[in-house]
């Protein structure tokens, strides 16, 4: 079908480059769906009646149909098998199924996936038709009852996410934390719990999310047992902030992890026990005790801190000198692992973006519902998470591997040799 092609390069039907890809994607599912005919035809030549006549032959085509992809609205008629097999077990004729364009199909699975793409973005559910015109050249069947339909399956998602295995995924780094997401919980004091881990291979993944309450003990064991129970072993270090229920739920659930107090979170707390005029001096000696090379630099630091500000404002001192086996922990593991270790940040930054993109969505229907929505937005943003700097070293955290220092201690060894 020819177009007049306008000036600035469009046509009655849109622009001029969009036809085209949508034109070549047309033509390339005809000849896919035709050579998958093909070859089904073909392996089953020799399949013959008493007359000799072949079981599998072409039949015309289908009714022609419209199919909406991420490369925009393609109408196609798929070639018709007419397959006189029949089926021992069941008696019943034997129908070729395509596995390129099911029966049922009218969408790709791909623009389910645009979805919640466009809620990080910042959309709105009244947003996604106008913008799903513009990214697929039609508005047809993507109604907003069409687009309610699509996000259901964000719960059943979620659902399936919270009762997989875990018993493969062997977590050795694990940040912890209570987010308060804008959306609508259960309970008015409630938020997300939230574990994401680093694997053996050094790749980070969302392990759990939750409703619960941050400070509750119960609330953090019922998340950490429904993970043991699901096959998750004790892993090596957890970070979390300050809330002393996970750290309880932590020593009843997964007692051989060892625990790291969040620096940011810890900074914050320091700065509100202080008048705003001790607070830059506070902050760049608090800094000297995390950015130090070693253990025994950090240690100097804190006893500097203490001997600065104990006179004056001893709770502020107390919320460093009380946590004195936690907040340095992480000088016990690789130096290349130690920006990762200090702070909950891969969940704080994730959940930053979360945040202002549920701002737009206040509405997402039932607590379950905005559960669901809120995973599919970490869902969409972790495949854009990268692996902890030095990846190989994890596996040797997992091991066992001794570090001083951040150092391999074989290397420590070998250099005094």
């Amino acid at each position: 079908m020819l177009s007049v092609v306008n000036e600035d390069g469009t046509t009655e039907a849109g622009s001029l480059i969009d036809e085209i890809v949508r034109e070549g994607a047309r033509r390339m599912l005809a000849a896919a769906l035709e050579a998958e005919v093909e070859q089904y035809i073909a392996e089953l030549a020799g399949q013959r009646d008493e007359a000799g006549r072949r079981l599998v032959v072409r039949n015309g085509r289908h009714r022609s149909r419209t199919v909406t992809t991420a490369a925009g609205r393609i109408e196609v008629s798929a070639p018709r098998v007419n397959d006189k097999r029949i089926d021992e077990a069941t008696g019943e004729r034997k129908r070729f199924s395509s596995k390129i364009l099911a029966p049922w199909c009218r969408k790709s699975p791909k623009v389910s996936e645009v979805l919640p793409l466009l809620y990080l973005h910042g959309l709105s559910s009244g947003d996604f038709v106008p913008a799903l015109e513009q990214f697929l050249g039609s508005a047809a069947g993507l109604s907003s009852a069409t687009v309610t339909r699509l996000t259901k399956q964000w719960t059943v998602d979620h659902a399936a996410f919270q009762c997989r295995d875990l018993t493969e995924s062997d977590y050795v780094y694990v940040w912890a934390d209570g987010i308060h997401p804008k959306v609508r919980l259960s309970q008015t004091h409630s938020c997300l719990l939230v574990l994401m881990g680093v694997r053996v291979d050094g790749s980070k993944e969302l392990i759990a999310m939750a409703e619960g309450l941050r400070e509750s003990t119960e609330s953090w064991a019922d998340l950490l047992r429904d993970c043991r129970r699901r096959g998750m072993r004790d892993p090596v270090l957890v970070v979390g902030d300050g809330a002393m229920g996970l750290w309880r739920a932590l020593a009843e659930v997964f007692p051989q992890a060892r625990h790291q107090r969040c620096w940011v979170h810890k900074t914050r707390n320091v700065m509100n026990a202080l008048p705003k005029s001790a607070q830059p001096g506070a902050k760049k000696a608090l800094q000297e005790i995390y950015n130090v090379e070693d253990r025994a630099h950090a240690e100097k630091a804190i006893a500097v801190f203490e001997k600065t500000y104990r006179a004056k404002w001893p709770k502020a001192v107390k919320k460093i000198t009380g946590e004195v086996d936690e907040l340095p922990a992480f000088y016990d593991f690789p130096a290349e692992h130690w920006i990762h270790l200090r702070t909950t940040n891969p969940i704080e930054s994730t959940f930053s973006t979360v945040k202002l993109r549920t701002k737009v969505t206040r509405g997402a229907g039932s607590p379950a519902a905005a559960l669901a929505m809120v995973f599919k937005l970490v869902e969409s943003a972790q495949a854009r998470w990268r692996a902890v700097t030095a990846s190989h070293l994890v596996a040797l955290v997992r091991s066992g591997a001794h570090f001083n220092n951040g150092r391999l201690a074989e290397q420590d060894e070998n250099l005094a040799a």
